[in-house]
Parts: C-alpha cells; sequence; structure tokens
C-alpha cells in the first residue's frame, strides 16, 4: 500500500469557545489548553490548511478559528496509507482530549 496519505493539527483562537457544538465535544476542556482541529489529506497539511483558509472544502471551525499548523503533532506521523490516516486522525484527537485540549474533528 502507498503512503500517500498524511494528519494535520491545526490551532484554534480561543474565540472557538463561544462555539456551542465545540463545547459541548469537549465537556473535559482544561482551560488553557491548546485548542485544536485533527484532520487527514492526501495533500499536505500546509496545502490542506490553505484550502480550509481560503473555503474548499473547508471545516466552518477551521475556516472562521484556524491560526496556524501544530506540525509537532503529526510530522513524525506522516505519510500514510489511507486506512491508516483514518485510524490515526482518531486516535490523535483522543490522545489530546486526553491531555486536556479541546478539539474538532470530523
Amino acid at each position: 500500500m502507498m503512503s500517500t496519505h498524511n494528519i494535520y493539527v491545526i490551532e484554534l483562537s480561543q474565540e472557538v469557545l463561544k462555539n456551542r457544538k465545540f463545547k459541548e465535544a469537549n465537556p473535559d476542556y482544561i482551560s488553557g489548553k491548546p485548542l485544536a482541529y485533527v484532520g487527514m489529506t492526501s495533500r499536505t497539511p500546509e496545502e490542506r490548511f490553505e484550502q480550509h483558509k481560503t473555503g474548499y472544502k473547508s471545516a466552518r471551525l477551521v475556516r472562521k478559528f484556524g491560526v496556524r499548523l501544530k506540525p509537532r503533532q503529526y510530522t513524525a506521523l506522516n505519510p500514510m496509507t489511507y486506512n491508516e490516516a483514518v485510524k490515526m486522525e482518531k486516535l490523535k484527537t483522543k490522545q489530546l482530549r486526553n491531555r486536556g485540549w479541546g478539539v474538532w474533528s470530523n
């Protein structure tokens, strides 16, 4: 299998905490911890972040609240196969939430 996919983590601004759905998805969020979006893509994380910010296939929360990529959270994991990326996106979301982060993922 070809390693064609990447996961990525985007830092979100504090403003996202005003979003009801985001707050409901993160009941264990510890105030002051990072806020993030975790996604997967067949593009580079940089290209995908640009797409989110310009509105192409973008998650509304990233378009509105995306600040920058957090490469320390994913660089060592990429690239991977599509199936690995699907699993890793869920796992990374869970790991960050377990550390008290506020995280959104699709």
